[in-house]
């Protein structure tokens, strides 16, 4: 049954799902359409909203590109590819193969998301290189990606860790509460939703896999050659006062070094584990891994090629989201479902409105932006929790991600696949994802 799933929504998105930067544009010209029609704007308002939103996520745009490519020029390094190539020869079947992906990206993405996203790509990328046959490269990447279905259930968690302090949403409307995350991320019903799903991924991925050799879509390892040409390096005596300080071990290890001082620091003085503070690692660790400032450039010259999508398409989900916000519309859909709702469904319909609004503005900042301060003065009207509320909404973020290409750009463009090869097996674990995130949200 699961198989069969798989295979059917493999072959609708490979006829009818296009690459992932089209898919942008036709997103964009639906809210430009609705906008018009729903909420009455003029085509030159929505084309005001598209152009001055674009810009709206430069910031983060450029924050992906560094976990991208410090991240995989980490990868690069002799230390973690042996670490890398550890597992990959463990995972040398099959069901080890796809589950330990798995297990690997839920457990990762529940520390935080870039570095889930980030790890899970360069394991999946090195299983398939060391694969001795038998392997469904698809679905071993789709694996990879299903565990960013629990991070806004786990310690990077944007919502959550928004209402646990003080915030404009919660301040505009008069309420200057603080939801605990005792209350949100380590409630009953969080842990026991995010524990169903680390269960319960990994065997529905293996479940998906192919019987028939035929069936099987293996990957040419030449895919994933780098230029390994040996690099020769001059003796010391023989290099110029340049060639020196570039190949000084000195000046990468304290460089590095000080790095390192500074994330624990920030770790023992309170720091949250974000994605600034990610970035940050994987730079320290990146210099002093490779040893010397020419082999991180070296690495770094291989890693950026891998972050064109995000360069492109980001700017258009940028503007889709400008046109979802300052149109109204996102608050539109929001409203329709709040007007639907009762006490005991609130949070169900709020989840599923979260759903909605996450494909077309994919960012838990601007799901909570969007949706706030509608669905949490909704709450108190109803006598719904904020904390059942914001945890509604932050697992509607996270669950229509498996539909939507958005995020998986990074994982993409180290993998070499498209959107296309892996949505199939994706739509799968979105009506799995989303039918125990539902019971949890009405039952629990």
């Amino acid at each position: 049954m699961v198989r069969a799933l798989g295979n059917f929504f493999t072959k609708v998105a490979k006829r009818w799902i296009p690459d992932a930067f089209v898919f942008a544009i036709i997103l964009t010209v639906i809210v430009f359409g609705l906008g018009m029609l729903i909420q009455g704007s003029s085509f030159m308002e929505m084309t005001t909203y598209w152009g001055g939103g674009m810009w709206d996520l430069l910031g983060f745009s450029m924050q992906m590109v560094l976990v991208l490519v410090f991240g995989s020029a980490l990868a690069l390094s002799k230390p973690v590819h042996r670490t890398m190539v550890a597992i990959a020869k463990f995972a040398n079947t099959p069901i080890k193969a796809i589950m330990t992906i798995t297990v690997v990206a839920l457990v990762a993405n529940y520390l935080n998301w870039g570095f889930g996203l980030i790890v899970s790509a360069i394991l999946a990328k090195e299983i398939a290189k060391n694969s001795k046959g038998g392997i469904h490269y698809p679905l071993l990447v789709a694996s990879a990606y299903s565990g960013f279905i629990i991070w806004h259930s786990g310690l990077s968690g944007s919502i959550q860790l928004t209402v646990a302090g003080k915030n404009p949403v919660m301040e505009k409307f008069g309420e200057g509460v603080i939801v605990p995350t005792s209350e949100t991320l380590f409630s009953s019903q969080t842990l026991i939703i995010a524990l169903v799903l680390l269960i319960s991924i990994p065997v529905i991925n293996y479940l998906m896999h192919p019987k028939k050799k035929e069936e099987i879509m293996e990957v040419d390892p030449a895919i994933f050659v780098e230029d390994d040409d040996e690099i020769v390096v001059k003796a010391r005596k023989d290099m110029t006062p340049a060639e020196r300080q570039e190949n000084s071990i000195v000046l990468a290890l304290v460089i590095g070094v000080v790095g390192v001082i500074y994330s624990v620091l920030y770790f023992v003085k309170g720091g949250s584990l974000g994605l600034n503070i990610v970035i940050f690692i994987f730079l320290a660790l990146g210099l002093i891994f490779h040893k010397t400032p020419i082999a991180y450039v070296r690495a770094i010259t291989k890693s950026v090629g891998t972050a064109g999508g995000i360069v492109l398409q980001f700017p258009f989900y940028a503007g889709i989201m400008g046109m979802m916000v300052k149109s109204g519309l996102a608050a539109t859909f929001s409203t329709w479902f709040v007007a639907i709702s009762t006490p005991e469904t609130f949070p169900f319909f709020t989840y599923l409105s979260a759903g909605i609004v996450n494909m077309f503005v994919p960012s838990g900042g601007g799901q909570w932006a969007v949706q706030g301060p509608i669905m949490m003065p909704a709450a108190k009207a109803l006598g719904v929790s904020y904390a059942q509320t914001a945890s509604a909404i932050a697992w509607g973020d996270a669950w229509t991600n498996m539909l939507q290409p958005f995020w998986a750009l990074p994982l993409l463009a180290v993998a070499k696949l498209n959107i296309k090869d892996i949505m199939g097996y994706t739509t799968v674990i979105l009506l799995w994802a989303g039918l125990i995130t539902s019971l949890g949200l009405l039952f629990l």
